[in-house]
């Protein structure tokens, strides 16, 4: 119990940032032109600066395990046939429902909110992991769910699907961030002050930046129209999802710093980009926004109590 409520104090803060997004956007103060600024801060600059700088330190932090990937996209792989499952028989959707029903299972807010709740609460350790799962992460699971749809709308696959989600995802900035930092951290080189300390100052912004904004983005979407579907969609989140990938990290030996850092991605909320897959592809729009918003709210407390059973 001491576990989850030091976790939960760690955790708190964030989610009361959270809050506070949402409580600025309801009060219509705020213009939607205010939040989609912030945001595009945030995810082409902030973000992007915080990674660059913590990868570029590569040689100072602990080395990530290359089971990190296995471990947690083989969980996601077996969650998703389950979601499958559940969305054919309890119900009754097609074939493209029941893959975005099954994506918003395993598809986790790892940048806006997994970056700054690692950083918190496992510390600087946690972040080589973490850009292992944020780097495969788009492309892995968006060319699943584009394979699950297509082969259930056509029965086959198309090339063009994937090389359009790996040019989407290479070009992505967080992504390149990434890269970028981790090609600099390899050469042992240290970055110039006059460049580090702008990287720096402005990385320190994107933790409170990130969770207010993703506050702000949650007025957008209701809860009366699919929350049923919504409502099972973060289940499978909160609870098949880090169950999964936590089972799978104890049955190959993960390290206890990977273990608990690959099972708080799998608890987080739903990410907002299966929002933007069902409606490309026009299927489970009011359910999915429905379980982004269930799925935010009970995450300030199953996501502290996944940190605090893993270590």
């Amino acid at each position: 119990m001491s576990n989850f409520l030091r976790h939960f104090e760690l955790a708190a803060p964030l989610f009361v940032l959270v809050l506070l997004g949402y409580l600025l956007a309801r009060s219509r103060r705020f213009p939607r032109t205010v939040s989609d600024g912030m945001s595009r801060f945030v995810f082409s600059v902030a973000l992007p600066a915080l990674l660059f700088t913590l990868m570029s330190d590569l040689s100072q932090l602990p080395a990530a395990d290359y089971r990190i990937p296995l471990v947690y996209f083989g969980g996601c792989l077996v969650v998703f046939a389950l979601g499958r499952v559940v969305a054919a028989r309890t119900f009754r959707l097609d074939g493209t429902g029941q893959s975005i029903f099954a994506l918003g299972g395993i598809f986790s807010n790892n940048v806006l909110l997994g970056v700054p709740l690692a950083k918190v609460t496992i510390g600087d350790a946690a972040m080589p992991a973490v850009a292992v799962v944020l780097v495969f992460n788009a492309l892995l699971l968006w060319t699943l769910v584009t394979v699950s749809i297509e082969w259930a709308r056509h029965g086959e696959l198309s090339l063009a699907g994937f090389g359009k989600t790996a040019r989407n995802v290479v070009t992505n900035p967080v992504v390149a961030s990434i890269l970028l930092g981790t090609a600099f951290g390899l050469t042992g080189l240290a970055l110039p002050r006059v460049l580090a300390e702008p990287l720096r100052l402005i990385g320190q912004s994107a933790t409170p930046l990130a969770l207010v904004v993703l506050g702000m983005g949650l007025v957008e979407f209701g809860l009366r129209a699919g929350w049923r579907p919504g409502l099972a969609i973060a289940a499978l989140k909160l609870l098949a999802a880090p169950l999964a990938v936590w089972t799978l990290a104890r049955a190959v030996g993960l390290s206890d710093l990977h273990t608990q850092v690959v099972t708080l991605l799998a608890s987080l909320s739903v990410g907002v980009n299966v929002y933007l897959m069902a409606r490309e592809f026009g299927s489970m729009q009011s359910a999915v926004a429905a379980s982004i918003v269930i799925s935010t709210a009970l995450a300030a407390v199953s996501t502290p109590l996944a940190l605090s059973l893993t270590g």
